[in-house]
């Protein structure tokens, strides 16, 4: 870095040697240095892949054993039926109801499309679902929205990286 920032006259006087040498070893540094760059962000990039596939394969393995029941309880739920009791004044299902009550920090529980129905949710049936006050339940779902976002800036990033992953070639 040093060797770079040093005025090409003062270094080729220096070293003996002509400003146009010592031009290219000056690119071929900044090259060196660029290369490093991009090779520290590939392995954060990396990284960040990894750790999402990692929490992917978590939320995919907790979820894929019990989905079909939830989903046919939503179905009967979904279809409006006028009585008082809880489970039909929301879409959502007993286990997510019961994640939401038992958990300490549910919204890292449930998978993306169950945060996207209880950020759906109006508030007040959340609450009442769940047996809670109004803003304890309004906090679960900005902790959800939160969550949510997440996951979504993280798929993003992957998406970005396959692009770019795609685009160039592999380094000798």
């Amino acid at each position: 870095k040093v060797l770079i920032d040093v005025p090409r006259s003062d270094l080729a006087e220096e070293l003996g040697q002509s400003e146009t040498k010592i031009q290219v070893l000056q690119d071929t540094l900044q090259q060196v240095l660029d290369r490093r760059e991009e090779e520290r962000q590939s392995r954060q990039l990396l990284e960040l892949y990894l750790e999402a596939l990692k929490t992917e394969d978590s939320i995919l393995s907790k979820v894929t054993e019990p989905q079909a029941a939830p989903r046919k309880e939503m179905d009967v739920v979904d279809t409006g039926t006028s009585s008082t009791d809880t489970s039909s004044t929301t879409a959502l299902s007993n286990q997510v109801l019961a994640a939401l009550k038992e958990k300490t920090a549910p919204e890292l529980c449930l998978d993306s499309q169950d945060l996207e129905l209880v950020l759906k949710e109006d508030a007040a049936a959340l609450a009442s679902a769940l047996g809670w006050d109004k803003q304890k339940a309004g906090a679960l779902q900005g902790a959800c929205e939160q969550e949510l976002s997440k996951r979504l800036q993280q798929v993003q990033a992957l998406h970005s990286l396959r692009s770019t992953s795609k685009g160039k070639k592999t380094l000798p």
